[in-house]
């Protein structure tokens, strides 16, 4: 595996995963989808809503967060970079069947989980969040502007709305413990490098 160094001596050993408008895309973007998380349990779990009160409030905060949640991806498409890694989540390979047909079979041995620069577990995650968040806009602009929609529409929005926000709150738990299990892919996304060593165990197809 040949992978570019960082030009500094110091950090000869790490390797660049992440440009700076990549990081941020991501950090915005976890930003708001928390902001929308915690106003959606303050709206529907009454313990929180007992706790913060202003319900009013919350709901603006939670509609304008949802609706702004597009706006740093769509920024950063300006980012060549960005561009490239968006191309590499949308692109599977043999090597991606592999990895899930070891997770299936819960072998955690990294030589039985090729990847490139991101497994096929981030892939499934990253197309799955994105086409959940799309969802979670329209029905959310459904049961925003109830003036143009007929009832029987708000209504089945409101249940899509309400039950996939569930799932999506376990699945970013599941997300964050992940997150939590790997420092260095912690570490790249906030500064972004990684170690070779990391890089060449855990994405050693990665090229680049």
């Amino acid at each position: 595996m040949h992978l570019r160094v960082d030009e500094t001596p110091a950090l000869a050993s790490r390797v660049r995963r992440f440009s700076r408008a990549e990081r941020w895309v991501h950090r915005v973007t976890a930003l708001l989808m928390g902001v929308c998380v915690v106003t959606a349990a303050c709206l529907y779990v009454p313990q929180f809503a007992e706790l913060v009160g202003r319900r009013e409030l919350v709901v603006r905060i939670h509609e304008w967060a949802g609706l702004l949640l597009p706006v740093p991806v769509l920024a950063g498409l300006a980012s060549r970079a960005f561009r490239r890694d968006l191309g590499r989540l949308n692109r599977w390979g043999p090597h991606d069947r592999t990895w899930l047909r070891a997770v299936l079979r819960r072998d955690a041995r990294p030589s039985s989980r090729p990847a490139a620069k991101f497994n096929a577990g981030q892939k499934t995650y990253a197309a799955w969040i994105a086409g959940a968040s799309l969802v979670m806009l329209g029905t959310g602009l459904l049961m925003w502007f109830t003036h143009l929609t007929p009832l029987m529409w708000r209504t089945s929005a409101t249940f899509v709305h309400d039950w996939l926000a569930l799932t999506i709150g376990i699945v970013l738990a599941g997300h964050i413990g992940m997150a939590l299990g790997d420092p260095e892919a912690r570490r790249g996304l906030r500064t972004g490098s990684v170690s070779r060593e990391w890089a060449e165990r855990e994405h050693r197809l990665w090229r680049p």
